[in-house]
């Protein structure tokens, strides 16, 4: 029952600042530009600020070091987490413009969002470092592969701005993952960052959570409450990130438990539980970036952070 009042309490917000996009969008508040800006300024500045401040809030030189086993199971556990959703796009055919969401949801949670708050109320701070182990491994994987799947799946098919068109290697340097990187470079160097300017950044990245939710309802509300559904694509995108992904990470955890004795239990239930973690707030916004399907992106996402309620109490009594 705590578990499932958590998992309640950390969601409940969320669906609100989703129905108060939807319900601004419907009484005509929003021009038709402001998503698309939306979109912008979330991406380009917002996410940045917000992964710049994280890193250094939540990471040392020390526990990078110290966590590095935990780092090589979670790598595991996402590389099969991505070959199982290539097969599902290839095994059922999933049309372009949807592949980057389904890819996506396979394999990457909203750890830090969601996650993060949810991890500190079922298991406390004592979790946290095994928490930022599964939060670089997320965010590496996001902001590389992740990203560039999005933003190159349009619904065309096209993965370029025009038949022939040369690879563009910019969108494997998108400015989340430029902040994330020089993030580490202050982390490594250990540059001091004046309170100011930490401050400043921290302000500034904790606008991504409403703003993008807000989008997700501004979305909803213009595609129509028809894109909420259960079809075959959303289904097995949903199997994905709530049976797959975690059994995944059990999976690769108990046969670690038999190579390594001794793994902390606080460490392996952080780990399953953010596997669980629904999709990325942000996979619309990236939708929109690489002309994908947006209402595909805002269903998944919808869906998946209500049935996250259900999911973590699951769970929690699986583990025990």
């Amino acid at each position: 029952m705590t578990a499932f009042l958590t998992s309640l309490q950390s969601i409940i917000p969320i669906i609100v600042i989703i129905v108060l996009g939807y319900a601004l969008q419907a009484r005509g508040w929003f021009a038709d530009a402001f998503a698309p800006n939306l979109s912008r300024l979330i991406m380009n500045v917002a996410l940045p600020c917000s992964i710049f401040v994280s890193v250094l809030r939540y990471l040392t030189l020390d526990k990078l070091v110290s966590l590095s086993s935990g780092l090589l199971y979670v790598f595991l556990a996402f590389i099969g987490s991505y070959i199982l959703a290539f097969l599902a796009v290839w095994i059922f055919k999933v049309r372009p413009g949807r592949r980057g969401t389904m890819i996506n949801t396979f394999a990457n949670a909203n750890t830090i969002f969601i996650g993060l708050p949810l991890n500190i109320a079922l298991f406390g701070n004592n979790a946290l470092p095994f928490f930022l182990v599964y939060y670089i491994m997320n965010t590496v994987s996001t902001w590389t592969l992740g990203v560039y799947l999005m933003t190159t799946d349009s619904t065309s098919g096209q993965k370029s701005a025009g038949a022939g068109a040369a690879f563009n290697w910019k969108k494997l340097l998108p400015a989340p993952l430029v902040g994330f990187l020089i993030a580490l470079v202050f982390l490594v160097a250990r540059i001091p960052v004046p309170a100011f300017a930490t401050n400043t950044l921290t302000y500034i990245g904790n606008l991504v959570t409403p703003l993008s939710l807000l989008y997700i309802g501004i979305t909803l509300q213009k595609a129509g409450l028809k894109t909420i559904r259960f079809d075959r694509d959303t289904i097995i995108t949903l199997v994905g990130r709530f049976i797959l992904a975690p059994a995944v990470m059990f999976g690769i955890l108990y046969v670690a438990g038999f190579l390594t004795p001794g793994m902390p239990v606080l460490e392996s239930n952080t780990f399953i539980i953010q596997s669980a973690a629904p999709a990325l707030a942000v996979l619309p916004i990236l939708a929109n970036q690489g002309d994908g399907d947006v209402e595909f992106s805002t269903n998944v996402v919808t869906i998946s952070t209500i049935l996250f309620v259900i999911v973590v109490p699951v769970i929690m009594v699986l583990l025990g």
